[in-house]
C-alpha cells in the first residue's frame, strides 16, 4: 500500500502541475481545444482515483488480522468524599492604612462580534440525488447525496466479514460522493467544527444515509472520513463493525489497540464506552490519510444558540447575591458525546461567549469595589455555595469530568468540575494564572496573586500559587481542606 500510495501521489501532483502550466496559455488556443484537454485531464484523474480505490479494495480482501482490544485508562479511582467539610466563616479585616492595590478586571467577551454558527448555504452545491437533513445537536443540517450511497448491508451475522467490507468500500467508491465531501467541508467551516465535532457530523450523516442501520452507517462514516483525510479504520467481530481513529490526546475508558506506536480508539458518538475482546482489523492506511483527532474544545463549536438560564444564589461577607447563568443546550448535547479526557483538556477548554458574557458581566459588576483577594474569595464562594455537591458516582454512576458550561447545567457537581469552573472565572475576570491541584480523590486549584497572600501555597516555575479550594465550603484563599493538609498534590498544568 505504501508504494501504491507514493506512485499515486506523484501522478496526482503531475496532473495538478500540468493543469497549472496549461491554464496560463494564451486564450487563442480556443475553447474547444481547452474543453477537450480539460476532459482528458478529468478522465485521467478519475482513472487515478479508480485505481487507488481498486487497490484499496483488493487490500481489504486479505490484509486483516485479529487484535485484542485493550481497555482504556481509568480516571482517578480513589473514592471522593460524599459530603464536603465546611470552614468557619472568617469575617473580613477592617481596612488598614495601606489599602490593597485597586482590582484590575479583564474586559468581557464582545457578544456583538459573535457570528452565528449556522449551516453553510447550499445554493452553490450541485443538488442531485436525495435531500436529507441531519439533526446535529439541535440544528437541522441539509445534505444532498447520491442515492447509490445507500448500499444495502445484510444484518445476518455471517455477512460481517472482510469480503463484505471490501465490497462495501468498492460500491461506495463508484458513487458520486465528491459533492457530499464538498458539502461536509462547507458545513465544517460554517459551523466552526473541531475534529471531534466534524467526525460526529460525518457519523450522524452516515447513519442517516444508511437508514439507521448501525453497521452500514459505520462503514459509510469510515468511507467519508477517509476520503477527507482522516486516519479512520474499521474493525469487526461476528456481528458488528466498529469505527477506529487515532487521537492526539489520550481517551479514558475507550477500548483501543496499538499499531506502529499509534493508538486507534474505538470511537462512539453517544458518550458510551464498550467492553470488547478480539476483533479483526487491518494494518494499512487508505492513501493520503494523515489526520488524527484533536480533541480540544473551542468557544463556538456545536453552538446552537438555544440558550437557557439557571438561577444561582449565595452569600458573601453578609450580602446576598443572585446570579443568572446561561448555557447552550446544543453544546451540552455535544459535550455528552465526548469521551473522558485528561483533566488539562477541561481546564483549558473554550467557553461559548454567549454563555460566558452574561455570567461574567454580573460577577464583574459585583466585584467592582473589591480587592484582588476579596475578588478571588468572592468567586470561591460563588462556586462553593451556589452549586450543589454530589460525587460523579452519585449523579452519573461513574466518573464524569465536566466542562465549565456543563457544571452550570447539571444539578450537581463535584470537586474537579468546580475547580475547572473556578479557574476559568479567575482567568477570565482577573487575568491571574491558575493551576490545578490533584490530590488522591480530590481536585482543587491554586492562584498566582499579584502580591503575597498568607496561607497554604505551592511553587511552580519559581512562582508562588496560593491554594484555593472551590469545594471546601466557606474556605478563603490559602485554606487547604483538612484531609489534604499534609498531602503534596500533583500540579495540573494546561
Amino acid at each position: 500500500m505504501k508504494n501504491l500510495k507514493l506512485s499515486y501521489r506523484i501522478k496526482a501532483l503531475l496532473i495538478i502541475s500540468l493543469v497549472a502550466i496549461l491554464s496560463n496559455r494564451p486564450a487563442s488556443a480556443g475553447n474547444d481545444e481547452y474543453s477537450q484537454w480539460l476532459q482528458q485531464q478529468t478522465q485521467s484523474f478519475q482513472e487515478y482515483k479508480d485505481a487507488r480505490d481498486k487497490a484499496f479494495t483488493q487490500f481489504l480482501k486479505s490484509h486483516w488480522t485479529a487484535v485484542e482490544l485493550l481497555k482504556g485508562k481509568q480516571p482517578d479511582q480513589v473514592p471522593k468524599p460524599v459530603t464536603m467539610p465546611v470552614a468557619k466563616i472568617i469575617e473580613p479585616a477592617p481596612p488598614g492604612k495601606n489599602k490593597p492595590a485597586p482590582l484590575v478586571l479583564m474586559p468581557l467577551p464582545d457578544t456583538k462580534t459573535i457570528e452565528p454558527t449556522i449551516p453553510a448555504p447550499m445554493e452553490k452545491v450541485r443538488k442531485f440525488g436525495q435531500k436529507i437533513s441531519v439533526d446535529y445537536f439541535g440544528q437541522k443540517i441539509p445534505f444532498y447525496y447520491d442515492r447509490e450511497l445507500r448500499v444495502a448491508l445484510g444484518n445476518h451475522l455471517s455477512l460481517i466479514n472482510k469480503n463484505v467490507i471490501s465490497d462495501y468500500w468498492s460500491q461506495l467508491s463508484k458513487t458520486r460522493y465528491e459533492s457530499l465531501l464538498k458539502q461536509l467541508n462547507a458545513h465544517k467551516k460554517a459551523l466552526k467544527l473541531t475534529d471531534w465535532a466534524y467526525a460526529a457530523l460525518v457519523h450522524k450523516l452516515g447513519i442517516r444515509i444508511a437508514q439507521s442501520s448501525r453497521n452500514a452507517g459505520v462503514l459509510t462514516s469510515w468511507f467519508l472520513l477517509a476520503k477527507t483525510g482522516y486516519q479512520a479504520k474499521v474493525a469487526y467481530n461476528s456481528s458488528r463493525v466498529y469505527l477506529l481513529m487515532p487521537s492526539k490526546q489520550e481517551m479514558f475508558e475507550v477500548p483501543y489497540f496499538t499499531l506502529s506506536n499509534k493508538r486507534y480508539y474505538v470511537v462512539n458518538f453517544d458518550g458510551s464506552s464498550e467492553s470488547l475482546g478480539q476483533v479483526f482489523t487491518y494494518a494499512g492506511d487508505y492513501p493520503d490519510t494523515t489526520h488524527k483527532l484533536d480533541m480540544k474544545v473551542t468557544k463556538r463549536v456545536a453552538a446552537s444558540d438555544a440558550m437557557q438560564n439557571r438561577h444561582l444564589s449565595f452569600k458573601f461577607e453578609g450580602k446576598q447575591y443572585n446570579i443568572e447563568a446561561s448555557y447552550d443546550r446544543g453544546r451540552i448535547g455535544f459535550f455528552r458525546s465526548y469521551p473522558q479526557l485528561a483533566l488539562p483538556m477541561y481546564f483549558s477548554a473554550g467557553v461559548d461567549p454567549a454563555a460566558a458574557s452574561p455570567l461574567l458581566k454580573q460577577l464583574k459588576i459585583d466585584m467592582q469595589d473589591m480587592s484582588e483577594t476579596q475578588a478571588v474569595n468572592f468567586l470561591l464562594r460563588f462556586v462553593q455555595v451556589s452549586l450543589k455537591y454530589e460525587t460523579d458516582e452519585q449523579q452519573f454512576g461513574k466518573e464524569n469530568y465536566l466542562f465549565p458550561e456543563e457544571t452550570l447545567y447539571y444539578p450537581y457537581s463535584d470537586c474537579e468540575d468546580r475547580a475547572i469552573l473556578f479557574s476559568w472565572l479567575v482567568r477570565s475576570l482577573l487575568g491571574l494564572d491558575v493551576i490545578g491541584l490533584d490530590y488522591p480523590g480530590h481536585i482543587a486549584a491554586a492562584v498566582h496573586f499579584s502580591f503575597d497572600v498568607k496561607g497554604d501555597n505551592v511553587v511552580y516555575q519559581g512562582k508562588k500559587y496560593t491554594v484555593t479550594d472551590p469545594t471546601y465550603i466557606n474556605a478563603n484563599a490559602g485554606m487547604t481542606m483538612p484531609k489534604y493538609k499534609n498531602t503534596k498534590p500533583t500540579l495540573i498544568i494546561y
